[in-house]
């Protein structure tokens, strides 16, 4: 049965889930407890049954501690500035400065664009777009004065130029977010260059998550694309130790990071 490492790759590192209640979210933190890591666990589903799928941020905390693991929820809607502010500074009066931070948090509608209301066009932005960028403000400060630190962002290859002759299913919105997210990342990889710091961004493959499951993502023709959770909370966990000269600004892929480095998935806690 899979247990918590204390003594891990991320022993005593303080770690930033945000959108971890359930899904790749979730497998990210219960990975990076494995390793010994200190997890903050986000999002805002805090009790099981608060949301119409399954998964909440007490549920991921109590299967984390009950391995051996330490952990702790936080609500935070990242759509609200004084949520973002709250959750990086529980983080730091609960366990010390973070060490890192993965952006994972989403929220996603499938309207064509000609159809797509202003509102949801702008919660889309500020969760996917502008909460990674202040999260990010927010935590390197501290990991600037420490020389060190990881942030990881979560995207998705809707975040690829489509091909026009391809039929489309209203994702234009989603994929202009996550293609703003790369490049966010990249763009501060950049400016970090040589301080301690790593800046990365990964797409899952097709994951059968709830939120995959509830828009029907997975179909005859996408089958073939599924793969295991536990590939992406490996990979991510690859992209958050080491050298961060060389292993900085990357636009990666779950198959792709485990190939490239002979990862052998771990069994989740």
């Amino acid at each position: 049965m899979a247990r918590v490492n204390k003594s891990g790759v991320l022993a005593g590192q303080v770690v930033v889930v945000t959108g971890a209640s359930r899904g790749i979210g979730e497998a990210i933190a219960r990975r990076f407890a494995m390793e010994g890591a200190r997890v903050v666990v986000s999002a805002r589903t805090v009790e099981d049954g608060d949301h119409y799928l399954p998964g909440s941020i007490k549920a991921a905390v109590k299967t984390i501690v009950d391995a051996g693991g330490e952990a702790l929820a936080v609500r935070a809607d990242l759509a609200d500035a004084e949520d973002r502010r709250n959750l990086i500074h529980s983080a730091e009066q609960a366990f010390g400065p973070v060490d890192i931070l993965v952006n994972n948090a989403a929220i996603t509608y499938f309207i064509p664009t000609a159809d797509f209301p202003e509102k949801r066009f702008r919660l889309m932005m500020e969760v996917q777009v502008r909460a990674p960028f202040e999260l990010s403000q927010l935590v390197l400060p501290a990991m600037r004065e420490r020389g060190a630190g990881w942030i990881l962002n979560v995207s998705s290859r809707a975040a690829i130029h489509p091909d026009k002759t391809a039929p489309g299913r209203g994702g234009t919105v989603y994929g202009m977010c996550k293609a703003a997210l790369e490049r966010f990342t990249t763009g501060l990889a950049q400016e970090l260059q040589g301080s301690g710091i790593g800046v990365n961004v990964i797409s899952p493959g097709l994951v059968a998550t709830p939120g995959v499951m509830h828009h029907r993502l997975i179909n005859e023709s996408t089958e073939h694309l599924v793969e295991p959770i536990e590939h992406m909370a490996e990979a991510c966990l690859r992209l958050c130790h080491g050298d961060p000269n060389a292993l900085s600004g990357r636009i990666d892929y779950a198959d792709r990071v485990i190939a490239e480095f002979g990862l052998e998935p771990a069994a989740l806690i």
